[in-house]
C-alpha cells in the first residue's frame, strides 16, 4: 500500500473506531437507564424504547450506516481502480471530520439546526468522492 493509499484509508479506519465507540456508548447509556429505573431491558426491543440520552446515541449510530455507505463505496472503487489522489485523501478526511463533529452534536445536544449544518461537512466529502468515481467511470 502506498503512503497516499494509507492516508486515504486512515479516515475510514477512524470512522470504524467511531462506530465501535458509539456501540460501547449505547450499551453504557442503556445499562445506566435500566439501573436508574428510566427503562427496562424489554423497552429496547422497540425503536422508541430508549430514554432520550440513549435515543440520541442510537439514532446517530443508525446515521453511521446511511450516507457513509456512499463514501465506503467510493473508497473501495477508487482503491480497486488505483485512482486515489490527493483530492480523495482530503475528501476522506472531510468525511471523517464531519462524521465526528456530527456525532458530537447529535449525541451531546438537541441542536438540530447545528447538526444539519455540520452534516454538510461530511456530505461534501461524500460528494467529492462520488464525483471522482463518476469521472473515472465516464472516462
Amino acid at each position: 500500500m502506498t503512503e497516499l493509499q494509507a492516508a486515504f484509508v486512515t479516515p475510514f479506519l477512524l470512522h470504524f473506531a467511531l462506530v465501535l465507540a458509539l456501540y460501547a456508548g449505547l450499551t453504557a447509556a442503556r445499562a445506566l437507564a435500566v439501573r436508574g429505573g428510566e427503562a427496562a431491558y424489554n423497552d429496547f426491543a422497540r425503536a422508541d424504547g430508549d430514554p432520550p440520552a440513549a435515543a440520541r446515541i442510537a439514532r446517530n449510530l443508525g446515521n453511521q450506516f446511511e450516507a457513509p455507505l456512499f463514501a465506503y463505496f467510493a473508497a473501495l472503487f477508487l482503491l480497486w481502480r488505483g485512482e486515489v489522489n490527493a483530492f480523495d485523501v482530503g475528501a476522506a478526511w472531510l468525511f471523517f471530520a464531519g462524521r465526528l463533529v456530527h456525532t458530537l452534536v447529535q449525541t451531546l445536544t438537541d441542536n438540530v439546526r447545528l447538526r444539519g449544518m455540520v452534516f454538510t461537512l461530511n456530505f461534501l466529502g461524500i460528494v467529492g468522492l462520488m464525483s471522482h468515481v463518476t469521472l473515472v467511470v465516464l472516462g
